[in-house]
């Protein structure tokens, strides 16, 4: 979607203004004294609703159509269901040969990838070990297409760990030995990250990205 959108902005663009341009001159060749103030009127109302739609629909749009990639599609391997994570096994320049929605221009990380939806209950979120090696977990609100959390090494170290996400008003307890994180509007988009040094880590680097997983919480 996002793909689309920077193709064809400028395009678009040019016409919508191209269409504008000349119901102005159609107005004011016309004459009369509302030749100035229709187009004057139809500017702001263009600009006041561009600028609610961009604020208030853009992040939704962009982090739901994450959503609708993944369940239709996924990353390359087939579509992937609510509440799992799924690790991209090739590198961003051979991901982009496939069309995968997260290639990048970088080579050094393997992504994973899934959405969350903790509405039904929480989830626990595992991480393995990953000794020195950097990696990350974003956690993307679909209302606000802000970041609200990171679980990750510059956050919460490289030990291996287990994360309670919940909804905000989830009243139970949080089991032992786990890090709670509360989930806004009951569901995130999960965008991970995990170091690759050279092409002989990659195959370390994917054994260790498969076993960031998602679970349901045993009540």
């Amino acid at each position: 979607m996002n793909r689309l959108i920077l193709k064809y902005a400028s395009p678009a663009t040019i016409a919508i203004l191209a269409v504008f341009a000349w119901v102005t001159y159609r107005r004011i060749a016309a004459g009369g004294p509302g030749a100035i103030v229709l187009p004057a009127a139809i500017a702001v109302a263009v600009w006041l609703i561009g600028t609610f739609v961009f604020i208030y629909l853009w992040p939704r749009i962009t982090v739901g159509g994450f959503k609708r990639i993944f369940a239709r599609r996924g990353l390359g391997g087939g579509p992937i269901p609510v509440n799992t994570i799924y690790a991209v096994p090739d590198s961003s320049s051979q991901s982009a040969l496939s069309g995968s929605v997260i290639a990048t221009g970088t080579d050094d990380v393997l992504y994973v990838g899934g959405w969350l939806d903790v509405s039904a209950g929480p989830q626990i979120l595992h991480v393995p070990g990953m000794g020195d090696r950097y990696f990350s977990v974003q956690f993307t609100d679909p209302a606000s297409g802000g970041n609200f959390a990171y679980v990750g090494t510059r956050t919460t170290g490289t030990a291996s760990g287990d994360f309670f996400l919940c909804k905000p008003e989830w009243a139970g307890e949080t089991p032992p030995g786990m890090t709670r994180i509360d989930v806004p509007h009951k569901a995130a988009l999960l965008i991970g990250r995990v170091f690759v040094a050279n092409e002989d880590d990659r195959h370390g680097a994917y054994e260790l990205a498969k076993r960031i997983q998602l679970t349901p919480s045993v009540r």
